[in-house]
This record gives structure tokens, C-alpha cells and sequence, in this order.
């Protein structure tokens, strides 16, 4: 039997996502629960998968099953594709398992052509009619010459532009049948113009190329760059979803809409979205005409509207979650085209997710588990300073598309976005209106501000996707983009001026406005604390500073994963007695200097074990290079010479013997304190001694110094390094003659580490992957050049994700669980963490608690994002295993069954052959029993475990 690539609306249910998609499997559900629909079908993922596999083609059988269901979607609504009396127009979209709003293609009205506009337009007299059928082919020509034959839509844009000007109008629903026509002509003439063929007139090469468009858009730079972001495999690939078309742009008693039932903004239990009259979907999602509130549809189509509601409810109860809905009236009756989760703000996500609970919806752990741990950043991003937003007046006013404050440098292409932020410059991106293409730059600014559109229009959508400020829709906005210069308030703006805006708001102000941190009460700590509940991973900072642990201490960090020392070093009072100690000619000399530096050790670490309240700080000794310390321009080098009695020439010498080759694979880390022991000395003696301070002031602490030798590759590395710190540690605890407790451990951040794990766990107290050199070592990638090639591995999927961003399991992942497994038995009280960056990445996080870590280490903000991704991961394996429990207990029910069945049919047998031989029944009935009770047991024995 040929595979099956395409399934009818009415095939599927919300169950197939993985195989239908998100948007097929969605229109199947609605379809299933009697929602009104137009029926069509979906082409699976699988289908896309084997577009790939062929070369980017289409294969004969896919595309006659695809033929088969144009068939059946004729047969269901009484129309025939590409026929001159009773047309079927089709809508042909993309639709992923995970949502990619506005990163893949989608074409409208395709069936039309020459013939079938006229004969359209013969049956039917009313001049308003005529108009219809005209927008209607101009559309398609122009989506279709953009979206499947890539000839840029700005030609198309040109001529609709050069068109209203000429008939004296603003908005293109001001044009007539007549302009349109000639419109529609002048888009073909172009089309001819910029390939150098007629449109294709045959509506089924239409849809094959269309459908053939739609799995290519999977490929496209905003996809892979929406992608990679979002972490979604690049091998789930797109369904397409082909389904008739209605119309919104039919006439006046016709319109189309997006909405969601919950504010995306704010969270608020209140129907939310937008809505035009005479118009098609796009018109609303590319903001190129200002919509009217979703309310003012009750005026415009009371009846529709009255059902509208009534679905709303039901697909909020239905998927127990916010609905983003897209919805069309086409004669004053309604269409479903589309449900899904809504995409929502982090203040939003965390309120909805509450209330969902408080109304019966979700359990606690299903309310954690529907958060995106990413979006929490956004919470904890700046806002507007209150005393200087008093002083300030806003200059003009859009619509709060996406919450936040955000200030900078005003660009107006995604391209100069991403040049001026390469530069260290902040940016705001302001646009007419910002499409798909527009991704990259979106991402390099601080904030985005656009003249078009609405709440629901690609800006504000992605904005909030992405937990970016977004003002949206400020009409008071004159524009020029060619000049790079706009208008607003009475006062021109050029590239480079500064302004902030407020997504809350929506208000706009010239100049820069100061901001301050965010504060996080409310739904934030009833989240965090059904997600501590939940969670198994312990989550520690990353931090270097009293003001960084206390931060992060705030936000839930339950210890300091990572202390790096050397960043205490570069204080003006510290560096020098530190350049000295290099500069020295003995270990005396050394020694003299280190002591300088000791008491400010002290001091550091004593602040640090002040704001952890007796939790775990993991303090790691000198890991960078010396000449990273030391001056490199002639000035400086004199004035150190003249602090320390040298001449120029003695301390150039000394720099220039310091340089390396390769300076992250050459004398750092343990090497420096094998090569002078007296700086692991000075670093013990300040640990220890702020230790035993901070005990003896709080006594109801437990102050356990973590003390953590970085690069170690070979374990006598290590067991040098540690002996040095136990006889010096030893020393200060018997001089203070107190009986405080301390480790030593090691990061495992070299493959040879990894690798010999069972040996270094010999001599270590606990582990910590530092995944930032690990990922380097293992890739032989410079983390600091990467960055000049990965946009190239990207593009020939080599990989799917920068490495040093989201911890690469099948390599790194791979040494890491070596590690663990070599050590644990080895050492079983060994506690093991990470501390890279990828501490605060939800994947990595997930993977840590996998191979089953004890904590995770990130940056102060990141902690609430760990945290909630620490408990997903454990509610996610609390899932899976009950769902292994309920197969296995059904295969058991089976094979018990199965069992007692054979067992029965083996005791009657036997009862018959020993009945037959003897006269004894009770005899017979006994060796049967037995037989079936032996059979019992086997099985039992069998299934045990489960």
C-alpha cells in the first residue's frame, strides 16, 4: 500500500501534530468538534521531509494524492478547480508542528487566471462584484510572483503605489474595478518583465508550484534564523495546508480578523484582536491598513459576531489554554482558517497559566510546563526610570504592541540594525511597517517602532515572540525612508537621533530616557514556587560581585556555581601589586606582592559568603593567562617600570615572554599554580580565612568553601594543585583553631578530563563542567572567532545551533556523561554541576538533569529561567514515565491474558488425556490446575519488573 500523504480535514485531530502540523492539525480538530471550516486537506511534514530527500521535488505520488484531495474538496463544496462556470479558488499555507508566525510563505486566491476572471465576472453583473474579482487576481498575481516565483514584491508595491497616487487616493480599497484591472495587467506585464515568461495560467501548475514553494519556505534565512532560535529542528519540517478559499474582500458585508481570547499583552481574561471590512488576511498582518478593535465587529456583523464568541469559548475550553484565532466573514457568515496557543508576553504567560489554574483548567504542573522558560528574560529587562518618565512628554503616541522599555540610535533597515549594533551602538528599529525579512534586524534592536499597523500585525507578533519593546501603528509618524528621516511632533528625526519608546503605553519620546531594573511579584513567585516544587536540579549563579549574588539571590539562586577570581584583579588598588607579583624575579618577590593582594581577596570573598547566607559558594582560583594582566602600550609599560624600579626595556622583555601562540591552550588555569604555587597559597589563605570569619559571626550558617582548580587534563595536576591547598587550608583552620569543613574539586573542561574521570575523581570532592572551554576543545572551535563561520554552517545545516549557546549533546553531552559515570562510582559522594553558559539554556538545562547533574550555574538573570526549565525537565521525565508505566501495564494486562487463555486451553487438555487413562476426575483436575498454575508463574516471573 503506497504511504499516505495527505489526509482530509475530517482524517485528522490535534493528536497528529508531529505528522499534520500545527495549523492542519488544528483545522482537523475544529473540523472534529463541528466548527465551521471550509474543508480541505494537509500534506504532511513527511511529505516535505521527502521533498528534501528528492532534490527539492515534488514526487509523482505526493502530488497525485494531492490531486485526489482537490477531488474530494470538489466533491464537498460543490465547486471545480480551475472550472469557468463555478470556480474552486484555493488557499495554499505553510504550517509547522511548532508556530513560525509570518517565517513561512503562504499564497491566496490561487486558481484564478485570464479566463476564469472573465467568466467570474460574466455571471455575475454587479459592478462591485467586478471590483472584487479583480483585487482578488491582482492579489495572486502579486503574491504568487512574490512568494513562489521570489520576484520581489517591492515591483508590485511600486505600481500599486504609483496607481493611488494617480488616482488621488490613500488606501487601496479607494480603487476602483477598473484600476484594478489595469493593475492586475501591469503586475502580469512585470512579472513577464523580471522572468521572462507569462504567468502560468494552468491552476494545477499553480498549485504544484505553490505547494513546492511552501516546503521550500521551510529553507528560507527568516525560517532557519526563526528556527535556531526557538530550537526547532530543522527535520521536523512544514505540512501544507490546502483549503477553499473565502473571502473577506467580497464586499461590505464581508471582512477578515485576528484575535486572541486572552490579552497577549497583559493576560487579562478579555476578547482581544482586530478586524477590517473588505479585506483578505493579510491586510491585517502586515499592518498595510490600521484595523478597527475586534469589539466593532458586533456593529458591523452582529451575527457573526454573536457565533465568533460563542467559538471562542469553545476552543479556550476545548484546548484549555489562550486562543490566537484567524477568522473570515464572507457574506455576513464565519469562517475558522485557523487556532492555535496564542503567542504571549512573560507577564502574560505567567498570569494566564495562573489563572488557568484558579478556573479549573490546568494543574500546577501543567501551568509551569505551558511556559516558555526563555520568555521570563523579558520580565527582568529595564523600564522606564519614574522620576525622569515624569519629566519626560511623549512627542507622539502608537499602540503598546509589546511591553517593555527600550532607547537608542533610530535605523530604518534591518541591515544598518545589525551593522550599527556589530558597532556597539543601541538601535530602534523604525519602520513603515516591518515584514518576515525584517527578522535579523529585529533581533539586533533595542526596541521597534512602526508606522502601520496593529496589536496583531508582524511587528508586535514577533516582538512579543521575541520579549522586544514594540510600539506599533503611530499614524502621526510622516515617513520618508529613502532619505532616512521622518516627522513626528512638529520635529524631524534623522539615522542616528536619539528616542525611546514604551510597549506598555505606547508613547514615544525624543531623547534618551533613563531605565531601571524590572520588578517581578505577583504570578512571577507563585510560578517560581510551583516550579522549586517541582524541580530536582539545584540552581546556582554564575557571579563575581556582592551586588551579582545578591541579584541573584533575589531571583532564587540557591548558591554561587562559579566565583571568577581573576575579574577581582582589575581594580586600580589591585592590579599593580598584581602586575608586580609577574614582574617578579623570585617566589620571595612573588610572595611579597601576593600579600598585598591577600587582604582584598579576603574582603571579595567574605562579601560573597555574606550574600549567600551559608550556601554554597564555589570559588575558582587564577584561570586566564598572565598577559591578560600585564600593559601592552609604551606608556603604561613606563609607568609600571618607574613603580617598580625596572627599566622599559626589563618590563617589555617580560610582556613579550608572556605572549603565546595560542594563549587559551597555553600557560593558565592549574599550569600557573603548578608553575607558582604561591598564588593558589594566597587565594587558599584569603578563602579560608573569610570562611572562618563569616562562621564565626554567623553561627547558624554552615559555611562550606567550595574551592574549584581550573583546566585540570591529567590528575596529578590536580592532586599538585590540591596538596598545596589542603597544607595551606589545614594551617589557617589550626591557627584559628576552629573545625571549619572545605572542598576541593575541579571543573572538567578538557576532553582528556572527561575521559579520565575516574581517576580525577579520586582526588576531587566534586565536579563542574565548564561547557564554554569544554564545547571549545571538543569542536576545536575558537569561541571568540567562531562567529566568522557558523553563519555558513548554518546555511549547509552542518549545524542547527551555535554550539556555544545550546549545549551540543551528541559530542559535549556525550564527554559529560562519560564523566559522570566514570567518576560517580569511583566517588559516590562526588557532587556534580555546570557552570558555562549553557547553565541558563532550557535545553541544556533539560539535558543536565538527564544525565543527572545536581545543579545548574548561569548569570543572575538567567536564574529564573533555569529554574523554570530545571522543573519542566523533571515534570516532562514524571510524564514520560507514566505514560511507560501505562504502556506497560497494558502490554502486561495483554500478556496476562494471553497467558491465562493458554493456560486454560493446556489444563483442559491435560484433564482430557489424564481422564481419558484413568478414572481418577479429581486426579484430572489436579494435573490440569497445576499446568495452569505453572504457566502463571512463568508469566508472572516474565513481568515482574513491571
Amino acid at each position: 500500500m503506497a504511504k499516505k500523504w495527505v489526509y482530509m480535514f475530517s482524517e485528522g485531530d490535534m493528536s497528529m501534530r508531529n505528522l499534520l502540523g500545527g495549523k492542519g492539525a488544528n483545522l482537523a480538530e475544529m473540523t472534529d468538534i463541528g466548527l465551521p471550516v471550509p474543508q480541505g486537506f494537509t500534506i504532511t511534514t513527511e511529505a516535505c521531509t521527502q521533498y528534501y530527500e528528492d532534490g527539492r521535488k515534488i514526487n509523482d505520488e505526493i502530488m497525485a494524492q494531492a490531486m485526489e484531495g482537490v477531488r474530494k474538496m470538489e466533491e464537498i463544496n460543490g465547486k471545480k478547480f480551475g472550472d469557468l462556470n463555478n470556480p474552486l479558488l484555493v488557499s495554499v499555507r505553510s504550517g509547522a508542528r511548532a508556530s513560525m508566525p509570518g517565517m513561512m510563505d503562504t499564497i491566496l486566491n490561487l486558481g484564478l487566471n485570464d479566463e476564469v476572471v472573465a467568466a467570474m465576472i460574466k455571471g455575475n453583473p454587479d459592478p462591485a462584484f467586478e471590483r472584487f474579482v479583480y483585487d482578488s487576481y491582482r492579489r495572486f498575481i502579486q503574491m504568487f510572483s512574490d512568494v513562489v516565483m521570489e520576484v520581489g514584491k517591492k515591483y508590485f508595491e511600486q505600481l500599486i503605489d504609483k496607481m493611488k497616487e494617480k488616482k488621488g487616493v490613500k488606501f487601496d480599497v479607494d480603487l476602483t474595478a477598473a484600476d484594478l484591472k489595469e493593475l492586475a495587467n501591469q503586475f502580469k506585464k512585470e512579472y513577464k518583465k523580471q522572468l521572462g515568461s507569462d504567468f502560468p495560467s494552468d491552476p494545477v501548475e499553480q498549485l504544484k508550484l505553490a505547494i513546492e514553494a511552501v516546503f521550500r519556505s521551510w529553507d528560507n534565512p527568516r525560517a532557519n534564523v526563526y528556527r535556531r532560535d526557538n530550537d526547532i529542528p530543522y527535520s521536523w519540517g512544514t505540512a501544507v495546508n490546502v483549503m477553499p478559499m473565502v473571502f473577506g474582500n467580497l464586499n461590505n458585508e464581508s471582512g477578515t480578523g485576528v484575535a486572541f481570547t486572552r490579552d497577549p499583552a497583559t493576560g487579562e481574561r478579555k476578547l482581544m484582536g482586530e478586524f477590517l471590512k473588505n479585506a483578505q488576511g493579510e491586510d491585517v498582518v502586515a499592518g498595510v491598513r490600521t484595523p478597527m478593535p475586534i469589539a466593532q465587529m458586533e456593529q458591523e456583523f452582529p451575527e457573526a459576531y454573536e457565533e465568533f464568541i460563542k467559538v471562542c469559548e469553545t476552543l479556550e475550553n476545548h484546548y484549555h489554554d489562550m486562543q490566537d484565532m484567524e477568522f473570515t466573514v464572507e457574506n455576513k457568515k464565519l469562517y475558522m482558517l485557523q487556532c492555535r496557543n496564542g503567542k504571549r508576553t512573560a507577564q502574560a504567560a505567567l498570569k494566564i497559566a495562573c489563572d488557568l489554574v484558579d478556573e479549573g483548567h490546568k494543574t500546577e504542573e501543567e501551568a509551569v510546563a505551558m511556559i516558555d522558560p526563555r520568555n521570563l528574560d523579558t520580565l527582568l529587562h529595564p523600564q522606564f526610570d519614574a522620576a525622569a518618565l515624569k519629566k519626560a512628554t511623549p512627542i507622539g503616541k502608537g499602540l503598546g504592541a509589546s511591553p517593555g522599555a527600550a532607547c537608542g540610535k533610530i535605523v530604518f533597515t534591518a541591515d544598518d540594525a545589525v551593522e550599527w549594533k556589530a558597532k556597539g551602538e543601541k538601535v530602534i528599529l523604525v519602520r513603515l511597517e516591518t515584514s518576515p525579512e525584517d527578522i535579523t534586524g529585529m533581533k539586533s534592536a533595542e526596541g521597534i517602532l512602526t508606522v502601520r499597523g496593529g496589536m496583531t500585525s508582524h511587528a508586535a507578533v514577533v516582538a512579543r515572540g521575541m520579549g522586544e519593546c514594540c510600539v506599533s501603528g503611530c499614524g502621526d509618524i510622516v515617513m520618508n525612508e529613502a532619505k532616512k528621516k521622518f516627522t513626528l511632533g512638529g520635529k524631524e528625526f534623522h539615522e542616528g537621533d536619539p528616542i525611546s519608546i514604551d510597549g506598555t503605553t505606547g508613547n514615544i519620546y525624543d531623547g534618551i530616557i533613563k531605565t531601571v531594573d524590572a520588578k517581578i511579584a505577583g504570578e512571577f513567585g507563585r510560578i517560581m514556587g510551583w516550579a522549586d516544587q517541582a524541580r530536582r536540579l539545584k540552581v546556582r549563579t554564575n557571579a563575581d560581585t556582592p551586588a551579582d549574588a545578591k541579584k541573584a539571590r533575589e531571583l532564587g539562586a540557591e548558591g554561587i556555581g562559579l566565583c571568577r577570581t581573576e575579574h577581582m584583579f582589575f581594580d586600580e588598588d589591585r592590579i599593580e601589586a598584581f602586575r608586580e607579583m609577574i614582574c617578579a624575579d623570585n617566589a620571595e618577590a612573588r610572595e611579597a606582592a601576593l600579600d598585598k593582594i591577600l587582604p582584598y581577596q579576603q574582603s571579595d570573598f567574605e562579601q560573597l559568603f555574606e550574600a549567600l547566607e551559608g550556601n554554597p559558594v564555589t570559588i575558582r582560583f587564577l584561570d586566564p593567562p598572565l598577559h591578560e594582566f600585564v600593559p601592552h602600550e609604551d606608556a603604561e609599560q613606563k609607568k609600571l617600570a618607574k613603580a617598580l624600579g625596572k627599566t622599559h626595556a626589563e618590563i617589555k622583555a617580560i610582556v613579550e615572554s608572556l605572549k603565546e601562540f595560542n594563549p587559551m591552550m597555553g600557560h593558565r588555569g592549574c599550569r600557573l599554580a603548578v608553575t607558582y604555587p604561591e598564588i593558589a597559597k594566597m587565594q587558599t589563605a584569603a578563602v579560608i580565612r573569610a570562611a572562618i570569619k563569616v562562621q564565626k559571626k554567623h553561627k547558624d550558617w554552615n559555611v562550606v568553601p567550595e574551592i574549584m582548580i581550573p583546566l585540570v587534563g591529567e590528575v596529578k595536576e590536580l592532586k599538585f594543585v590540591k596538596d598545596v591547598v589542603i597544607e595551606t587550608a589545614d594551617a589557617e583552620i589550626k591557627k584559628a583553631k576552629t573545625d571549619l569543613k572545605y572542598e576541593v574539586g575541579t571543573m572538567i573542561e578538557i576532553p582528556r578530563a572527561a575521559l579520565t574521570a575516574d581517576e580525577i575523581a579520586k582526588e576531587a570532592d566534586f565536579f563542574c563542567f565548564g561547557t564554554n572551554d569544554l564545547t571549545q576543545m571538543t569542536f576545536c572551535f575558537s569561541r571568540d572567532d567562531a562567529g566568522k563561520f557558523l553563519g555558513a554552517y548554518y546555511d549547509t545545516k552542518i549545524l542547527e545551533n551555535d554550539p556555544f549557546a545550546k549545549l551540543d549533546r551528541n559530542g559535549v553531552g556525550k564527554l559529560m556523561d562519560m564523566a559522570i559515570k566514570l567518576g560517580k562510582p569511583v566517588n559516590p559522594s562526588l557532587h556534580i554541576g555546570i557552570c558555562g553558559e549553557h547553565g541558563g539554556d532550557p535545553s541544556s538545562v533539560e539535558f543536565c538533569h538527564q544525565i543527572g547533574l545536581d545543579y545548574v550555574s548561569c548569570s543572575p538573570f538567567r536564574v529564573p529561567v533555569a529554574r523554570l526549565a530545571a522543573a519542566q525537565a523533571a515534570i516532562a521525565e514524571k510524564a514520560a514515565k507514566s505514560e511507560r508505566k501505562s504502556i506497560m501495564d497494558e502490554e502486561t494486562k495483554e500478556k496476562i491474558k494471553d497467558a491465562a487463555g493458554k493456560a486454560a486451553e493446556k489444563a483442559t487438555e491435560i484433564a482430557k488425556t489424564v481422564a481419558e487413562t484413568s478414572k481418577d476426575v479429581a486426579k484430572a483436575g489436579f494435573e490440569g490446575l497445576k499446568a495452569g498454575a505453572e504457566e502463571f508463574k512463568r508469566v508472572y516471573k516474565e513481568n515482574r519488573n513491571n
